[in-house]
């Protein structure tokens, strides 16, 4: 059933383009400051594989974890060495441990995220990091909404949500607290893109630099940036 939603989604997704796009390549930039060269690397549902294509260069030892098949294999094609498993995170066991495990826009999907990061925790080498990014609740454009009668709360699910599958909303307070509750220590906290308006006004309306500029705003003012990540280890 999980697997079936899941492909559901991937039929629709935007995650490769427009503003979503250049946010997850803007992530990348942020979290490579905390990867390794070389690094033994998991990243958890790329969808499209943006990141992906990313990553390829910076560790020759990439596993995907991925549920929908569709996605899977059109990463495949493109890397047949990287070592793909279609499988939904919660009946994932690798055979080994990794450096680094990424979540970009992973734990807004999952039933239950604290149980993700547990497992995820089991899956690190003992110094190893995980990398997760998720949208803010508390967003300048979700706060906007809310004033304009278009949200009822920040925590309501926008129709970019719901298109993407999301079953909650951050912010920085229960982004901390589903790791602290996985028994995690948090590295760094941080946030990038200060988003204004909504990624359709964005495409319609600003410029490459634009965006780019509004990105690097974001990381000066985590709490009310689009997006939220945190670097964490074992305790």
């Amino acid at each position: 059933m999980e697997k079936d939603f899941l492909e559901n989604i991937a039929k629709q997704s935007l995650y490769s383009y427009g503003a979503s796009s250049e946010m997850i390549l803007y992530s990348f930039k942020v979290f490579k400051k905390y990867i390794k060269e070389g690094s033994c690397i998991l990243e958890m549902g790329p969808a499209e594989g943006v990141m992906t294509d990313l990553l390829v260069h910076l560790s020759d030892d990439l596993t995907i974890c991925e549920g929908s098949k569709s996605f899977c294999h059109s990463i495949k094609e493109r890397y047949p060495k990287i070592d793909v498993h279609n499988s939904l995170f919660e009946e994932f066991s690798p055979k080994k441990k990794f450096d680094c495990i990424i979540m970009g826009h992973v734990l807004e999907h999952v039933e239950n995220p604290v149980q993700i990061l547990k497992q995820a925790s089991d899956w690190l080498v003992n110094d190893g990091l995980i990398i997760a990014a998720v949208p803010n609740a508390r967003s300048l454009h979700r706060q906007a909404a809310v004033l304009m009668g278009l949200l009822k709360s920040e925590w309501e699910l926008n129709e970019m949500d719901k298109h993407h599958g999301h079953r909650r909303v951050y912010n920085p307070e229960t982004f901390r607290y589903d790791f602290l509750a996985a028994n995690l220590k948090i590295d760094f906290f941080g946030g990038y893109w200060m988003k204004p308006v909504s990624n359709k006004q964005i495409e319609e309306n600003w410029s490459l630099e634009m965006l780019n500029a509004f990105m690097q705003l974001g990381e000066r003012y985590p709490d009310i940036s689009a997006e939220l990540y945190i670097v964490a280890s074992k305790k």
